[in-house]
Parts: structure tokens; sequence; C-alpha cells
């Protein structure tokens, strides 16, 4: 028997690494475009999961079907944990990734080196049929550059050097392929997939 899955999500990069990363047999994924959803709540959450069970249950709630939602951000030490939920908005123009990098980068003029730490941070919210929740989540290390470098990726991936590759590249300069292997969400998915085994 088919498990339909509806992700809270129309981006077909995120639908592309959820459906390669949570490869259950019998398990067709959709996007809410392809299960004929229009639900855009507004992300009211103070904390990543809030925010993702937020849309979860928005769509859950007219589907009652299996649905998965994330959020996800970048979380600066130097920031006090901005940019955080406001990551997508942070210059408040929701998107707009060429003016949050520079206002990222204006934030981080004066900051020293070894104080440019961060990390990407990923929360899913799984809603199975039944209603049952299952929360799972990500992260992946690295400091705040001084300028953009690399055209892979999206967001702040061209500030972003991730300590798993010794802050050699950005994570802009990682193919998506490799990126999905260390990244937040790839984490994420990875550990929603053991906690879904398991049950």
């Amino acid at each position: 028997m088919t498990k339909k899955v509806v992700i809270a999500s129309n981006n077909a990069h995120k639908v592309e690494e959820i459906k390669t990363a949570l490869s259950f047999e019998g398990w067709e994924y959709q996007t809410m475009a392809e299960a004929g959803i229009v639900s855009s709540p507004e992300e009211t959450g103070a904390t990543f999961e809030e925010n993702a069970r937020i849309k979860a249950r928005a769509v859950y709630d007219i589907t009652h079907t299996a649905v998965l939602a994330d959020d996800s951000g970048l979380i600066v030490d130097a920031l006090d944990g901005a940019p955080g939920v406001y990551s997508s908005r942070y210059s408040g123009i929701e998107g707009d990734d060429e003016v949050n990098n520079a206002k990222l980068l204006e934030e981080m003029r004066n900051v020293p080196e070894n104080e440019r730490t961060a990390r990407f941070a990923c929360v899913l919210v799984f809603i199975d049929d039944d209603g049952t929740e299952t929360v799972a989540e990500g992260f992946i290390e690295g400091r705040i550059g001084h300028e953009e470098k690399g055209a892979e990726g999206f967001g702040y991936d061209p500030l972003f050097w991730p300590e798993y590759f010794d802050y050699s590249c950005t994570l802009a300069e990682v193919p998506q392929s490799e990126k999905n292997k260390i990244s937040h969400r790839g984490n994420a998915l990875r550990e929603l997939k053991k906690y879904l085994s398991n049950s």
C-alpha cells in the first residue's frame, strides 16, 4: 500500500533532498502544489521547531495524511543567535539573499576571526496519518567569512565556511550532492529516518 506524504513546501531542491534521504519503500512524496493544497500560515514561532510545527499542522489539518515540514536558518554566536528564525528575512525583505548577506557582513564587520563561529540548524516535524508527531534536528558547524565565495547553493552558503572541510571552502563551493551528505537538513533527515525506522 502506498503511503502518501505531503511536504509542506514547494521548494523543488528541498523536496528532492527529502525524497532521496527518506527513501522508504512504498512512500510517495508530494509538494503542496502537487497535492492541490494552498497553505501559507504566518510563522510566528520563536524557534525553528515551533515554525516547522505551524507549517506541518496547517497542512495536516487540511489533508489528514502524513506531512513533513521543516524550518531552518543560520545561528551566529557573535550576534546572540541572529539571524535565527528570521534568516530568510534578516534584511526585512523575504528571500533576498543578496541583501541578507550584505546585512550579515555589515553586522560582522568588526568581529575577529576566532569569534565568527556559526552553525546552520534545521528542525523537521513529521506528522503521521494518525497524528503522531516526530521531531528531528540537524546542524552543521562553521564560521562566517569576510566576503561571498562560490556559486553553488543559496542563502548564506557563500559566507559559510564549514568546519567539516577544515574551513577550506564555503558551502557555496561544494556541489549539491556533497552538500546533502553533510548539511544541516541532510543531518536532520538522517536523524528522522533513524527515528521512524525504529518506531
